[in-house]
């Protein structure tokens, strides 16, 4: 059964005196020789001591009620670290660490953004990380706050450690946004909401403590932290960490610790599965062993029907079967999950008429109808979520098939953002206006209901309407990298150039890297031009090749349209050939 009537502290503590011994975490070592001398592990019962002790430490620096900035790379010390904030009552703002130059200036950008909006009382860190962080804050206008190390506290420390009267209701975490339609908003998390959506993903996914899993996502935004930190605590399973910039040098490292560990439990956004049908070759396949694998998710901005298929072709060679397959629709602002799981055998798109979507209806087409948009099946809502289809404007719940703006309501929605109360107004305080009906919390999500399944369209921000035509920046994105071999999947970016039916259409890409030198650019944006044309009715007004990885993105590998548009109309984006529609005056 959920553990519904405890706190994570709670928790965790029962698994330490019921299963002291078992291991909790193991942290890969990014060595790929074979070897496993490297890989660092921790049992249950060793967790709860550690957390205790930096709990302690907190404790003693009045921490308790305060925002403590953690800034760890992924792993074990992290988890530690996050841990002992909830033992001590104290508020946890997890967030990248300061990169070791000033080349990643977004992502530094980013975290002085988070600095600055939550104001931390204190920062814990690693001793390798010290002297990086204490210089970042020395920058920043905070070089007051005291800088805690936890790698080097003392192991006794644990026995100082006093169980905090806090309630079930205090926040519990501070998590930034992903930043995908503007800069990151703090979201008030309380220990309600991690108990709530840890017990809603525990019976959606049916996961058991018998589950093991793989879990290389950062553990800054949701979808790490809740679902690949979080969950197996609460489960009281193990999990095996993987570096993310380990799985992005080399995807089969993912692959390969489920298929050595027989992981049951894995995932990552929609970009994750295309890199490994790209980059795993046939020699790595023929080393993998993936039916041990039970849940797959996939909670990405939009889930690409076509991406399933393709990681399923590509690996069923490798023992990976479609009922795997857990499509998931959530955000930081429910703490992670709405809605989602197993397919099993059940379809996982539909395919809908593109222009009664268009014009905001939900339309089914057979399977083989060719003028189609499919789109995934993100699941119907679980007991204790409601969620409602809205129109945005007036405010009422849409009719049936119509497409409108998500609205959820549960124990797992947050409390709202921090130090923001009139966006927490907007977002989390929204009621239905014909009968008074909420609060709900209004996603900025466009989708619809059929036959008890969520679909998501886009969202409400990045609409592009033309001549009335609402068309999603997503499609547009999909036909244009489809356009030429030479084009980055998941690695463009459509918008207008000014949020109005008047604007002008921009598709921005990134050229794949061994393309930058021997690819003709001006037959690249031609085929763009025209497979736009040809497939979406949509004349663009600018094509812009961009160098790789250049795009701006979140954390969780969302386009960043809104940024992307600013950069744009800046003259700023890192751009390898342009071209733009002569304009008559």
């Amino acid at each position: 059964m959920p553990l519904t009537d405890f706190t994570l502290v709670d928790v965790l503590q029962k698994w330490a005196q019921e299963k002291g011994s078992k291991t909790a975490f193991t942290c890969l070592s990014d060595d790929d020789s074979g070897a496993r001398a490297g890989d660092i592990s921790i049992n249950f019962s060793e967790l709860d001591r550690l957390v205790r002790g930096i709990a302690a430490e907190l404790q003693d620096r009045g921490a308790e009620g305060e925002r403590v900035l953690l800034l760890y790379p992924p792993g074990i010390d992290f988890v530690a670290a996050f841990l002992g904030c909830l033992y001590a009552g104290a508020i946890a703002v997890p967030s990248y660490p300061p990169a070791p130059s000033r080349r990643d200036r977004s992502s530094g950008n980013r975290l002085l953004g988070i600095i600055h909006d939550a104001s931390p009382a204190l920062v814990l860190t690693t001793s390798l990380l010290r002297a990086r962080v204490e210089s970042l804050f020395d920058g920043s206008g905070f070089a007051g706050v005291p800088v805690f190390v936890t790698d080097t506290a003392a192991e006794d420390a644990s026995s100082g450690w006093v169980r905090p009267d806090f309630l079930a209701n205090q926040t519990a975490l501070l998590q930034y946004t992903s930043g995908a339609t503007g800069p990151p908003k703090g979201v008030l998390i309380s220990h309600t909401n991690l108990l709530d959506n840890l017990g809603l993903i525990h019976c959606a996914l049916d996961i058991t403590e018998e589950d093991t899993g793989v879990n290389w996502l950062p553990p800054y935004h949701d979808m790490g932290l809740i679902g690949g930190l979080l969950q197996p605590v609460y489960e009281g399973s193990k999990v095996t960490l993987v570096s993310p910039v380990a799985f992005l040098q080399r995807p089969f490292r993912w692959l390969e610790a489920i298929s050595r560990t027989r992981a049951t439990v894995s995932g990552g956004p929609n970009f994750a599965y295309d890199l490994c049908v790209k980059r795993i070759t046939a020699e790595q396949k023929d080393l993998l062993d993936l039916s041990c694998w039970r849940v797959a998710l996939n909670g990405a901005e939009p889930i690409v029907p076509s991406t399933l298929h393709a990681f399923e072709t590509a690996f069923a060679s490798c023992g990976f079967s479609a009922g795997t397959w857990s499509p998931c629709y959530g955000m930081a602002e429910t703490t992670l999950f709405v809605c989602g799981g197993p397919r099993k055998n059940r379809p996982l798109s539909r395919r809908f008429d593109r222009a009664a979507l268009e014009d905001n209806r939900a339309v089914l087409l057979n399977d083989t109808e060719t003028a189609g948009s499919d789109l995934a099946i993100c699941g119907s809502p679980p007991s204790g979520v409601r969620i409602l289809i809205v129109d945005s404007a007036t405010c009422k719940e849409a009719a049936d098939t119509t497409v409108g703006e998500v609205w959820v309501g549960g124990l797992s929605v947050g409390q709202g953002y921090w130090n923001n109360a009139e966006l927490t107004g907007h977002a989390f305080q929204a009621y239905l206006s014909d009968t008074g009906e909420g609060p709900f919390l209004r996603t900025g999500d466009l989708g619809f209901l059929f036959d008890g399944d969520l679909f998501v369209t886009g969202r409400l921000q990045d609409q592009i309407i033309l001549g009335g035509r609402c068309v999603a920046p997503q499609h547009l994105e999909s036909v244009a990298e489809s356009s030429h071999g030479s084009l980055r999947a998941g690695a463009s970016s459509a918008f207008l150039t000014h949020p109005v039916d008047s604007g002008y259409v921009i598709v921005v890409a990134e050229l794949e890297r061994e393309a930058l030198n021997s690819v003709d650019p001006e037959s690249v944006i031609a085929a763009v031009r025209e497979n736009v044309r040809r497939k979406c009715s949509v004349e663009l007004h600018s094509v812009l090749l961009l160098k790789t990885a250049t795009i701006p993105k979140t954390t969780s590998g969302k386009p960043q349209r809104h940024a992307c548009r600013e950069r744009y109309l800046a003259g700023s984006l890192d751009c390898v050939a342009e071209w733009t529609h002569a304009v008559s005056v």
